[in-house]
């Protein structure tokens, strides 16, 4: 894990841009169809593909942060935003709010010190 003892800001930097990463280019058209359980190829795959996606998200914050209990509140919050989305409840605004607001609640908390 990388753990970077680094300022809130510069942590919240690292954070976004690992968001953008998982979020557009590492997700790709398959994740992204495939996250939604009704499109064509969501109906076979989306339980694996919408955990697929949110691993990755968890991922880069375990790396980010070190910290395991927020890399599985990211997984779990990330994948019931992107749930809530694909099944039409949230815009995609609403969705990326959320996403970046538990980008700055995990900046926060790891630079208190609180996990």
């Amino acid at each position: 894990m990388i753990a970077l003892p680094i300022g809130f800001l510069p942590l919240l930097f690292l954070l976004l841009f690992a968001h953008a990463l998982a979020d557009y280019p590492l997700q790709g058209p398959f994740l992204s169809e495939a996250k939604n359980r009704n499109t064509a190829t969501g109906k076979l795959f989306w339980p694996h593909a919408l955990g697929a996606h949110a691993m990755i998200h968890g991922g880069f914050v375990l790396l980010l942060t070190g910290s395991l209990l927020m890399a599985c509140a990211e997984v779990a919050i990330h994948a019931a935003t992107d749930w809530f989305k694909c099944e039409g409840g949230i815009s995609l605004h609403t969705d990326q709010a959320v996403h970046i607001l538990c980008k700055i609640l995990w900046a926060a908390i790891a630079c208190r010190g609180l996990t």
